[in-house]
């Protein structure tokens, strides 16, 4: 791999950018698709929750087989970029599609759901994964990698933000006729249509700003081989199997398991709680939801120079422990009676500071996350000779997606449980009873939320240090100069030297 150009604000800026086409979709999928379906249109709370789930585990499992694929991939374009110009058009066109279904009884309500999402998933899924795996491989520097993802995480919690401005803001907003305008069907096509156009730019944006790099990224070992569906499903299982064999992402990935069931379950009841839980009108639902990411926007102004001063470990701890305490403590409170009354000022703005400090702490577990893989992709490198952030970063993705679709199906199945009133007729929280209020609140808050401390158990098994990180650099640094040195050497000199097939 010949010296690559510097890594300059405007090509950091080109990368993180790409990152707004996955911040709107799950802007979209986590404050409205669940709601949409299940309160606008009437859909089962169970087959809300299972086509959302299904749709979730079909993308975990196709992410690890996209990294397996493009860390194998040759093309002039070379292993990334040809899978993120693919996606451009199927994943407008399939997001769109899920926003707008016909006229359709509960079964086909279902499908619809489940086809669209699924659909999206895996067109986001052949962008995504080549996209994060690219940015791994745009410095090997242990401290610059952890400004590359905060870029990332940047430009994804700016897209989240615009989802939830362009629809609280523009499309779902109170009028006289209709006071929480989530509940306007109409809405939600003209919605869809604008997101999509905005990922199309996003993602366009940034293929073009990082091809510069093209030529200087590392490339597939070995001679090319032709590999079946079949086998990229093997290979891509085998893989799977040889990252976990590596201690520090073994616990790593364990963790986030257990965080992406919670955040499953936070995702698809958030609406409901904003709208009858603590009855935010849509001007509260947009500074409560926009809250968060101005928090983690601020939060990953700080993330590099806590890595650098605590080390990476004690972050993700912290980040971790952090986002489950500013969860449970609001839904505590209301219980406790130390809370503002809903419908005040009062309420809506401490909800706000509870949501803008829990985003302030959690990006420090999600920057430091993904910057501890790439770090554990040399650990891997160093022990194995293969270079192989696609699998790794997919089979987190792999992890958090699985298990957010539980969280998911959780969620639809509770609301069935606790017999939940849908359709569009129940507005307010006068229309659900007591108990299915007080019970709605506990999973939510308590409940879900407890589970942290099994994720902070084994984010701190994690052992790679910024010591041993140089070391491994190092010696990595030393291979592949004795690789360049011996390519260097005449065909006819290496051909002495090398051993013999037999």
């Amino acid at each position: 791999m010949s010296s690559s150009p510097a890594l300059t604000f405007p090509r950091k800026l080109a990368y993180g950018i790409g990152q707004i086409a996955e911040g709107l979709k799950n802007g979209a999928f986590g404050a409205f698709l669940f709601f949409y379906y299940v309160q606008v249109l009437g859909l089962s709370g169970s087959y809300a929750g299972l086509a959302v789930g299904i749709a979730l585990i079909v993308d975990a499992i196709t992410d690890p087989m996209a990294g397996s694929i493009s860390d194998n991939w040759r093309s002039r374009l070379g292993r990334r970029h040809p899978f993120i110009y693919a996606a451009i058009v199927p994943m407008a066109i399939c997001f769109f599609a899920l926003f707008s279904p016909p006229d359709l009884g509960q079964f086909g309500l279902f499908l619809w759901l489940l086809t669209f999402a699924v659909l999206t998933r895996v067109a986001m899924t052949l962008y995504h994964v080549p996209y994060t795996a690219l940015g791994a491989e745009l410095t090997g520097d242990f401290s610059e990698r952890t400004t590359v993802v905060a870029y990332r995480q940047f430009f994804g919690t700016f897209g989240g933000l615009a989802a939830y401005a362009i629809g609280f803001g523009i499309f779902f907003r109170a009028t006289p006729e209709v006071a929480h305008g989530q509940f306007r069907t109409e809405s939600y096509l003209p919605f869809a249509a604008t997101l999509a156009v905005i990922m199309v730019l996003a993602v366009l944006a940034s293929a073009r700003g990082t091809q510069v790099f093209i030529p200087h990224l590392p490339q597939p070992l070995g001679a090319p081989e032709r590999v079946t569906a079949w086998g990229a499903l093997v290979r891509m299982f085998r893989e799977l199997v040889e990252a976990l064999g590596n201690r520090s992402f073994a616990w790593l990935f364990v963790g986030v398991l257990v965080v992406f069931t919670m955040v499953g379950v936070d995702a698809s009841l958030n609406l409901h709680m904003n709208t009858y839980f603590w009855e935010l009108g849509s001007g509260g639902n947009f500074f409560y939801f926009a809250a968060a990411p101005f928090g983690v926007m601020f939060g990953a102004l700080f993330t590099r120079r806590l890595n650098e001063r605590f080390d990476k470990k004690p972050s993700i701890v912290f980040g971790t422990g952090w986002w489950a305490l500013c969860q449970i403590t609001p839904v505590l409170l209301r219980f406790a009676g130390l809370l503002p009354e809903n419908g005040t000022d009062a309420l809506l703005w401490t909800l706000v500071a509870f949501k803008f400090a829990q985003g302030v702490g959690v990006v420090q577990a999600l920057i430091t996350f993904s910057s501890m893989v790439a770090d554990i992709v040399d650990e891997h490198e160093l022990k194995t000779g293969k270079r192989q952030e696609g699998v790794f970063f997919a089979s987190v993705s792999f992890s958090g997606k699985f298990t957010t679709g539980i969280g998911s199906v959780v969620a639809g199945l509770t609301l069935d449980l606790i017999d939940w009133p849908r359709g569009a007729a129940i507005q307010s929280a006068a229309d659900v009873p007591a108990e299915t209020l007080m019970w709605l609140g506990l999973l939510y808050g308590p409940i879900v939320s407890g589970f942290a401390v099994v994720s902070v158990y084994c984010y701190a098994q994690h052992h790679l240090t910024r010591e041993r990180h140089a070391e491994i650099v190092a010696a990595l640094a030393e291979r592949r100069a004795r690789a360049a040195a011996f390519a260097a050497v005449p065909a006819e000199v290496t051909a002495e030297v090398r051993p013999s097939p037999g």
